[in-house]
């Protein structure tokens, strides 16, 4: 376990990124993903993040449900706020917005003081517990004015209530995860997708100045959404059908790790995982198979060859950014 800076509030090296169990791209059924937890607990993940944004709440509504099971202290939990829940009429779907689920709640964008306070609330009630130990500032991209002036306060009253224990960001840009990690209090940021075999972009800016300021760095999206979990045409990069060029990078990737005997998804998580800031590297899996496969892969030794030849052949730079 690593422990958030002086939070107290720990996380383990793996994390289980619940995003998939809120109906990720394609639905799947509660008992499923009850099935994917009790694999993650099985296999020693004790970190589980998630987000009213994942499906609608439903989500933190299977969490909850699954870890409930468990005690409450032997385990944490983050989730985000930013976007509050409103009843919507229902009809449609969420896949607009990358979820297959019934268009039940409409999002809405909310980083004042008031609705920190009411989303935390509102995801108290879906996961069933009196607390969680992490609360993120959702992708607060275009509202950095109101994050920063009202959310990031708000966060910083609830923990010194001791109403969470450890309080950060998360997003997918490096920027102002930068500019939280040098001119706020955060305890922890969480990144996604800008650390990576395909993007090292977080080395730039992010990772120095976590690891200069002292705050730990969680990794998600190290798949990249699913490229480099499996390339094929059909794969996802970001959200959105992989680009080609890219598509062709993964593809010469696996064909390295294959000759090193390895997976290519034990070096995708093997080379987030190695950077001195990072304390935890999430991964989004569907099913209980995915989570000991994540496991298996995770545990993998890479061999010191295989990184060789990725530079050697131009796959990543020639100087380790860490």
């Amino acid at each position: 376990m690593s422990r958030l800076g002086a939070s107290g509030v720990e996380v383990t090296p793996l994390g289980f990124g619940a995003a998939s169990i809120g109906n990720l791209f394609t639905p799947l059924d509660d008992d499923q993903a009850g099935e994917a937890v009790r694999a993650a607990w099985q296999r020693g993940i004790r970190y589980f993040d998630t987000a009213p944004h994942y499906g609608l709440g439903l989500s933190e509504r299977r969490l909850g449900a699954a870890l409930r099971a468990y005690d409450r202290t032997r385990y944490t939990v983050s989730t985000k706020v930013g976007r509050r829940l409103e009843p919507a009429d229902g009809t449609g779907d969420d896949l607009a917005n990358g979820f297959a689920v019934p268009a039940a709640h409409r999002r809405v964008w909310d980083f004042s003081a008031d609705g920190v306070r009411r989303s935390l609330e509102a995801s108290l009630d879906r996961l069933g517990l009196d607390h969680v130990d992490i609360v993120y500032l959702h992708d607060p991209d275009d509202h950095a004015e109101q994050a920063f002036r009202e959310g990031y306060p708000a966060l910083e009253k609830l923990r010194g209530e001791g109403v969470v224990g450890a309080i950060g960001a998360g997003m997918n840009q490096t920027r102002m995860l930068t500019r939280f990690v040098r001119d706020t209090d955060v305890d922890v940021v969480l990144c996604a997708g800008r650390y990576t075999l395909l993007d090292q972009s977080a080395a730039a800016d992010l990772l120095p100045a976590a690891a200069e300021c002292g705050v730990p760095v969680v990794l998600g999206g190290v798949f990249n959404s699913g490229l480099l979990a499996d390339p094929k045409p059909q794969s996802t990069y970001d959200y959105a059908r992989a680009p080609a060029e890219l598509l062709e990078r993964a593809v010469r990737m696996r064909a390295v790790a294959e000759r090193h005997g390895i997976t290519l998804r034990a070096a995708a998580l093997a080379f987030p995982a190695a950077h001195p800031a990072v304390a935890c590297v999430l991964t989004g899996p569907r099913s209980a198979a995915e989570v000991h496969d994540s496991a298996d892969q995770f545990a993998a030794e890479v061999p010191a060859a295989f990184w060789s030849e990725l530079r050697e052949s131009g796959l990543l730079p020639r100087e380790d950014p860490s």
